[in-house]
């Protein structure tokens, strides 16, 4: 019955992307905040962006959302709109303060998530993006185990540069393999600082074992592609805005917009290969 419950709620949902990562404070949260503006920049696609991050919600103030409250309706909770087609959810809408500490055991922690995906009235979505916390624990389990009622497209798994985020990564990527989640591949995050005024690169974080490009070559998953550093970013993402918008010509918004469109043309792909299949 749960199921199937499961089922019929998420059954309007044509494309589900869950962003991974092993080691927290990469910008996974930024990278599903960014990716949400990005396919929802396409009016005609609606986006659904879900946080199961339960202990460190940033998705509401990244999408300047702080302070709303989910509303109950007839066919469920709402989700938070910034935009008409970009739905959000989150345990941060159901905290008195942004300061309230989430103190939860892991059984309250994936009811709350089954809760997202069966109480929560998307409605028609072409897109769900699912931000996780850091690890492969209950959250990534749960969701994993909840969606598979229904479908998941894949896997992005978000690293930076440096082996101390590449050697959890590679546990993500086994976590993945040993689920059955398909992985789309790889962004290597904080490639890179380009300086605003002389244009020179700059390594902050040295990939001293070949960074993510070397790793993806030895696992046999895809790098989607490489986002420099950009101080905006983190201006953006306080600001609740959109640093896709707010600054279309940086390197970082081209290299966004370059992986968005590979995660994109997997989706469909995936899509095309499972109509076959049924």
């Amino acid at each position: 019955a749960e199921v199937a419950e499961l089922r019929a709620r998420l059954r309007a949902v044509r494309h589900t992307v869950l962003v991974l990562s092993g080691k927290g404070g990469v910008g996974k949260s930024t990278f599903s905040s960014l990716l949400a503006h990005g396919l929802a920049a396409d009016e005609t696609k609606q986006v659904a962006l879900l946080d199961i991050d339960i202990c460190g919600p940033s998705i509401p103030k990244m999408m300047g959302l702080e302070g709303e409250q989910v509303h109950q309706s007839g066919s469920g909770w709402s989700p938070v709109y910034v935009e008409e087609n970009l739905g959000v959810m989150s345990v941060g809408f159901l905290l008195s303060s942004p300061d309230d500490a989430v103190i939860w055991r892991g059984p309250k922690k994936n009811g709350l998530i089954k809760q997202f995906l069966r109480d929560v009235d998307w409605g028609e979505v072409d897109y769900l993006i699912v931000d996780t916390p850091p690890g492969t624990s209950d959250e990534h389990l749960s969701i994993v185990q909840y969606l598979s009622a229904t479908h998941i497209d894949g896997a992005v798994i978000v690293t930076t540069p440096q082996e101390v985020s590449l050697q959890d990564v590679r546990k993500e990527i086994n976590f993945c393999r040993k689920v059955k989640l398909p992985i789309i591949g790889v962004v290597e995050n904080m490639s890179g600082f380009v300086c605003p005024k002389c244009k020179n690169e700059s390594q902050i974080f040295p990939p001293t074992t070949g960074g993510a490009e070397k790793m993806c070559q030895n696992m046999n998953v895809s790098l989607l592609g490489k986002v420099p550093l950009d101080p905006e970013i983190g201006k953006s993402c306080d600001r609740g805005q959109s640093f896709l918008a707010e600054a279309p010509e940086s390197p970082a918004t081209l290299s966004y917009r370059n992986i968005i469109q590979r995660i994109q043309e997997y989706c469909e792909q995936h899509h095309l290969q499972e109509e076959k299949i049924m």
